[in-house]
């Protein structure tokens, strides 16, 4: 069969180094591969190919392109209805995998901020995730307060999940290669069963923050207090706030509006 073609329209950087995909694979620990674990955008296989001899209790790949998804069935004949042509945005993961599952891909740079928010949404069922982003995102994400690069998705993901840049992946690992370089992190579900805090309102408070991130948290959040409230926390800006904090003003937050 003829190789699969990289498609503009779909985000499509196929990586091509072998040593990096298997680096990618071993970011997951060895217990990941005890429970159903999903491929996003396998693309070519070549993360496929260091899973499978790993044997995974249950291995799914989801792919928007039907030409990839025809080529894996191919290639690997005996695993054919592993590989599934759909969007995993909208796909009801829950009728596929058992919980708890994990999570793995060259994850396309267009949609990849949204592959976290749906895993966000399945936090209690996800155990790993390990990733590769362009590099800003992933730096993003295991950022720390204090940095302009630190925002919700760092907030969010870091109240649920212990996060670590692994590593940094350059251009020419890809064809065609990006204009950008690209970083690859863990993500492990921590021991957080519950925030302190209402969940949906938590959302809502860094969402709300950090769209008015120059602005300090008590002008940022105005929008939403019912009534007046003051904190010392409320006179920083979001990105010098840690989740304990978050939590602590969406717990404060919310007592208010009982």
């Amino acid at each position: 069969m003829q190789p699969v073609r990289a498609k503009k329209h779909l985000g499509q950087h196929f990586l091509a180094d072998r040593n990096i995909a298997e680096r990618i694979v071993n970011g997951l620990p060895e217990e990941a591969f005890k429970d159903d674990l999903i491929e996003i955008g396998p693309g070519t296989g070549v993360l496929t190919q260091f899973i499978l001899p790993k044997k995974p209790s249950g291995f799914f790949g989801l792919d928007l392109d039907q030409e990839s998804i025809d080529y894996l069935k191919q290639t690997y004949p005996d695993r054919a209805e592993s590989f599934i042509y759909c969007d995993f945005l909208k796909y009801p993961i829950e009728t596929l995998v058992k919980a708890p599952f994990s999570i793995i891909g060259n994850f396309p740079y267009n949609i990849s901020s949204q592959i976290m928010f749906t895993v966000l949404e399945h936090r209690n069922s996800v155990n790993y995730v390990v990733g590769m982003f362009q590099k800003e995102v992933a730096k993003r994400i295991a950022e720390k307060p204090g940095s302009k690069e630190y925002g919700i998705l760092s907030v969010l993901l870091q109240a649920y999940f212990d996060i670590k840049y692994l590593f940094t992946v350059q251009a020419g690992s890809f064809n065609p290669p990006p204009k950008v370089l690209s970083g690859v992190i863990q993500l492990k579900r921590n021991n957080v069963e519950k925030l302190d805090c209402d969940e949906k309102l938590f959302f809502l408070v860094v969402k709300t923050a950090f769209n008015q991130r120059r602005k300090t948290m008590r002008n940022a959040l105005k929008v939403i207090l019912t009534q007046p409230f003051d904190h010392p926390l409320l006179d920083k800006r979001a990105e010098q706030i840690g989740v304990s904090d978050f939590v602590f003003l969406t717990h404060e937050i919310g007592k208010l509006s009982v």
